[in-house]
């Protein structure tokens, strides 16, 4: 999508100015190896992870196929922010181009939005597979599995266009510094040469109505497999609720942060960019952790990956 024609005669801002999460030089310094320590577990746990369901035969499962895209998803999402912010720790003055800005935004949302859809369908994967065991194959099909996943990624392409849409129409007339370490709707809601009530508004509805809605069907699908739980073994309810823990953690870590961020107008950014590095960075670190030492299944796809590859390796030696 070009963005230059939309974007001319309607500001003479071309580039944008971050405070980013810091401006003690001191502190910056510890900050830079602490995240790209975090970067490199994101990417190199997430692509394990992806690696070790595309080449394991056992995890063929619709929850597996899920948890691979949602690795992939967090890869992309971090990288859209983290190396930047990382970058910037080095750097005195932490500018950004308006195309760069505008760029920016559209990949926060819509990995974002993205992965708040998986999730959702992840916790209706979780559903099928406890409260109908015996449909489970039936339901949740190839196709059906495909379908969702497309219908996700469809659906955080039409919430980022939406917003990135909106901020382009915005005229910039002027101040460029913003409050954060990334671009995002709020700060440069802020910076706009124009009254953004209303657009705040549409901001607010479009996202936090997104995260919210859909923290409320996880929320309402996570009661009723409990309450279905009731009337199992106590074996059985061990394995449900052993499948199920992953998820919710990873729920609450990503949803609690990103959805007390779009639900209100922002009016303290300095605390918003705080919050924020929980669903750009902390979560997405943890998910490799949370999804592998809880999981048996993908812990031994690990160590037989691990092994075929050591034997292959001293095999092409002799």
């Amino acid at each position: 999508m070009d963005l230059k024609p939309m974007m001319q005669n309607v500001n003479n801002v071309t580039e944008f100015i971050f405070f980013g999460l810091t401006q003690n030089a001191e502190l910056e310094k510890i900050c830079f190896v602490v995240f790209l320590f975090f970067y490199l577990i994101i990417v190199l746990g997430n692509l394990l992870i992806v690696v070790t369901i595309i080449f394991s035969s056992r995890l063929n499962s619709p929850m597996y196929f899920f948890l691979s895209y949602l690795s992939f998803v967090d890869i992309c999402y971090s990288s859209v922010t983290a190396p930047k912010m990382i970058a910037d720790f080095l750097t005195e003055k932490k500018t950004i181009s308006f195309i760069g800005c505008i760029t920016q935004l559209f990949g926060v949302h819509f990995f974002g939005c993205t992965e708040i859809f998986i999730l959702t369908v992840m916790a209706y994967d979780r559903y099928i597979a406890i409260c109908k065991p015996l449909h489970y194959t039936t339901i949740m099909t190839k196709q059906v599995c495909g379908q969702m996943m497309a219908a996700s990624w469809v659906g955080g392409l039409m919430h980022s266009l939406v917003q990135t849409l909106i901020t382009t129409q915005l005229p910039f007339c002027g101040p460029n510094e913003i409050d954060h370490y990334f671009c995002d709707v709020h700060p440069l809601l802020k910076l706009a040469c124009t009254d953004t009530y209303v657009v705040g508004i549409i901001v607010v509805a479009n996202s936090g109505m997104i995260a919210l809605g859909c923290f409320i069907i996880l929320v309402v699908s996570y009661i009723v497999i409990l309450v279905s739980l009731r009337s199992r073994s106590s074996e059985g309810r061990r394995k449900a609720l052993s499948t199920c823990a992953s998820h919710i953690t990873v729920v609450i870590l990503f949803f609690g942060p990103c959805t007390y961020t779009y639900i209100r107008p922002s009016s303290n950014f300095s605390e918003d960019k705080t919050v924020a590095v929980f669903y750009t960075v902390i979560t997405p670190m943890l998910n490799p952790l949370i999804y592998t030492l809880r999981n048996e299944e993908v812990k031994n796809a690990m160590r037989k990956l691990w092994r075929r590859k050591v034997t292959s390796s001293e095999k092409t030696k002799m």
